[in-house]
């Protein structure tokens, strides 16, 4: 089966999969891609915005300031029939024009143009037909036909892509000529909720873009194209570009894009690539995002440089010192020749400044840091970095020159005492005594390098030893061993993870904790477990006692909520050395009408499901919402902001929390005020182990009607629904709890509440309840 036909097949059955369930509701808009992801300050251009459910979106949000967006048309799939009708004048087309390339020309070898023969007719083409001007006609007649069905009066295209992909946006976006240049994120918004975040950039140099069939301004072109050569599977020519330039771009299966720029001998370019930083994550692709290659030749083809990642970063990264005047070409693919629409790229070149590494990594909160950069056409190789204003975390560093801006690096930024490496100390005889707490930055400098440091303990003492490196760019793959005097092993690690790294797939460095069995000296190795060493190899190491505390992810970035009603929420808490303690949540400083329910994450818990009901009014939407955590922490009281994230999935398999820049909420519906439901009693609901409990709540009767059906969303093992009682103003739900769950447990309970036929998976989301807070008790 073609590929044209798996794309009829798949559509069909999306088509199908969309008859809705009674009384259910849609879930959110979801956006796959946007092409181009960004352009130039100072200009206006249109992009094209695919994915699902967007029919009724009509609003464009990109973060930041200085960008202003609106939303032009929507270009809706073919219908089957309609992709039907496509197949059928494609193949006529193809039929024509291998019969046009196929007839002879006054008893001549058919030529075309520069002087070489014609390719072969296809194999139903007559071999030999004379080319009338009946056929001549009709070929102007069915391409005609063609572009009028692949376009609408405003020119965009309707073809039938990915399912998942198949709606179409379009819409035109302005950036201010002082728009801050760096990365941004856009949305799209509507009656039927607001979408995910995706990458968009603002960029400083003169952008171009392949020929993508989907833009307005570019389907005349396609058509004129199509009628001087038949349609092959890649109609892409190879396109020159002037530098500096950013190339926006996109790969369909089996594509290669080819781009020509000329330099002049003793510039130094460098061409960076942007695949996997648009889209991090595609669920149903392996391994999970699009893998690009770059390879660059000279004019006369020779291949000078490859490239299909950079370190341990997907996306590729060449540098050019020019040998020779003249042009030289970039190509960019797929690694296995795979593509489709959100197979979207940007490539940046020309003599522009890019950092490779920083030392040191990072620095304390409050004073002054002098890092040495590394990298391409920098402006000096030392930069001073400014800690007074920044918390501790990570923070993101760049450099300029001649009014570019470079790539962004991560900087470290902690309260505790630093200090730098000292060479030697790769053995325990050459061991640098420290001092904790302390945090050293460092380098395994050569190949088979390790770095050892000694301190005293006493017994009873909780270390820990942490290394900050693969999370801050470094490509070094750290392994950390704690030792005694004798050197027997108390404790090893070579890779722990990081749920708060979303964008780490490999997580490479190392944590433990350990307490010391006696008094003595104890010495700390570190090392890297591939054997490779570099001055692009730093670290941080932090060596303390437990310093108790947490992140907060909040999922999904994006909050899609009906008046009245409540809209489940996600918090992850990502406990750090040992802390185990309730956090609390609430929002900070959100618009009147906000209410959360089951605020809070119970001690030991990893992940808490919360409701949010929203009573706002239209002047306050969108709102962009803050969630704070809060949390005792050895007698003082701290507190952090959550962290917006999307729950993204990789290859079918593994997910990842994504970070986002903006909680953005929007209203799907009517903005009509309805009474939400709301619970009864008193909270958090005890339910015995081995018991039952009752939980009374005030709601719209349909939602406890005898067609209503009542659910447990990622229900603690143990808990179920045993019966659902209908009333007046609403019903009562008895939970069961099994003998077994353990006495003091805590957390919240999600309900979803629907009528009807269950719906497929992913088109339809059901109404839920608002959280009910429990505790399992004694019976």
């Amino acid at each position: 089966m073609s590929l044209i036909q798996w794309q009829a097949v798949l559509w069909l059955v999306a088509s199908m999969a969309m008859t809705p369930a009674l009384h259910a509701q849609q879930p959110a808009p979801r956006i796959g891609y946007v092409y181009p992801a960004g352009g130039q300050q100072g200009t206006t251009f249109q992009v094209v915005i695919g994915g699902q459910r967007l029919k009724d979106l009509k609003e464009v949000f990109v973060s930041g300031s200085g960008v202003q967006a609106v939303m032009l048309e929507r270009a809706r799939p073919l219908t089957p029939q309609e992709f039907r009708e496509y197949l059928e004048l494609k193949a006529k087309v193809d039929a024509l024009e291998a019969k046009r390339l196929a007839a002879p020309q006054a008893g001549k070898p058919a030529k075309q143009r520069g002087g070489k023969e014609k390719p072969q007719a296809a194999a139903n083409a007559p071999s030999g037909a004379a080319w009338t001007p009946e056929d001549g006609k009709l070929l102007s007649e069915t391409k005609q036909k063609l572009a009028a069905l692949v376009r609408k009066p405003a020119g965009a295209i309707r073809k039938a892509p990915t399912p998942a992909l198949a709606d179409i946006l379009v819409a035109q976006v302005t950036l201010a000529a002082d728009a801050e240049p760096g990365p941004r994120e856009i949305r799209v918004a509507g009656q039927s909720g607001m979408s995910n975040p995706l990458a968009f950039h603002v960029g400083q140099v003169t952008e171009f873009s392949e020929v993508a069939s989907e833009t307005v301004t570019q389907v005349k072109s396609v058509i004129e194209k199509s009628r001087e050569r038949p349609q092959t599977s890649n109609p892409k020519t190879e396109m020159t570009v002037a530098l500096p330039a950013t190339i926006n771009g996109q790969v369909l299966p089996g594509e290669v894009n080819s781009y020509r720029f000329a330099a002049k001998k003793g510039q130094r370019i460098v061409i960076a690539v942007s695949a996997r930083q648009l889209i991090p994550y595609i669920s149903d692709a392996v391994p999970g995002w699009f893998q690009a290659t770059l390879s660059l030749r000279n004019a006369a083809g020779k291949e000078l440089a490859y490239a299909d990642s950079f370190r341990f970063n997907p996306d590729p990264v060449l540098h050019l010192d020019v040998p020779d005047d003249g042009e030289y070409v970039i190509a960019i693919k797929d690694s296995l020749y795979r593509g489709r629409e959100d197979f979207v790229y940007r490539i940046t070149v020309g003599e522009l400044p890019f950092v490779t590494g920083i030392f040191p990594l990072g620095g304390p909160a409050g004073a002054q840091t002098t890092v040495e950069a590394m990298g391409w056409n920098l402006p000096d190789s030392k930069l001073v970095v400014e800690g007074k204003d920044k918390a501790p975390g990570i923070h993101q560093l760049s450099v300029r020159k001649d009014g570019h801006i470079s790539n962004f690096v991560p900087f470290a930024v902690d309260t505790l005492p630093e200090r730098l490496e000292d060479e030697p100390n790769n053995t325990p005889e050459t061991a640098r005594r420290i001092t904790l707490p302390v945090i050293i930055n460092g380098r395994i400098d050569l190949p088979e390098d390790a770095d050892v440091f000694c301190f005293e303990g006493r017994a009873g003492d909780q270390i820990v030893a942490e290394v900050m490196a693969r999370r801050l760019n470094s490509p070094l793959d750290s392994v950390l061993k704690l030792t005694d005097a004798s050197g027997n092993q108390i404790a090893f690690n070579d890779d722990h993870a990081d749920k708060g790294a979303g964008l780490t797939t490999h997580q490479a460095d190392s944590y433990l904790q350990a307490t010391l069995p006696t008094n003595g000296t104890y010495y700390l190795h570190l090392s890297d477990a591939q054997h490779k060493g570099g001055p692009e190899h730093s670290y941080r190491l932090r060596i303390s006692a437990p310093r108790p505390d947490f992140d907060l992810r909040i999922v999904p970035a994006s909050v899609s909520a009906r008046a009245g009603k409540a809209v489940p929420l996600t918090v992850y808490a990502l406990r750090k050395d040992g802390f185990a303690g309730d956090i609390a949540l609430s929002l900070k400083d959100a618009p009147e009408g906000f209410k959360l329910s089951a605020a809070d994450v119970p001690a030991t818990q990893a992940v808490a499901r919360l409701t949010l009901t929203v009573q706002p009014t239209i002047e306050t939407l969108p709102a962009v919402l803050k969630l704070e955590g809060r949390a005792t922490i050895q007698g003082r009281e701290v507190s952090h902001l959550a962290l917006p994230a999307e729950d993204m999935m990789q290859a079918f398999e593994y997910r990842h929390l994504v970070p986002a820049n903006e909680l953005k909420l929007a209203m799907t519906g009517s903005y009509k005020i309805a009474g939400p439901p709301r619970i009864l009693g008193d909270l958090p609901v005890k339910i015995p182990a081995g018991g039952t409990a009752r939980v009374r709540i005030v709601a719209p009767p349909a939602m406890f009607s005898n067609k209503a059906r009542l659910e447990l969303s990622n229900a603690p093992e143990g808990l179920t629904i045993k019966k659902v009682s209908p009333s007046r103003d609403g019903g009562e739900i008895v939970l069961q709890c099994d003998a077994k769950v353990k006495p003091g447990q805590k957390g919240s309970l999600t309900i979803t509440t629907s009528v009807g036929k269950a719906p497929p998976s992913g088109q339809h989301s059901p109404a839920t309840l608002p959280a009910i807070p429990f505790v399992i008790t004694q019976r």
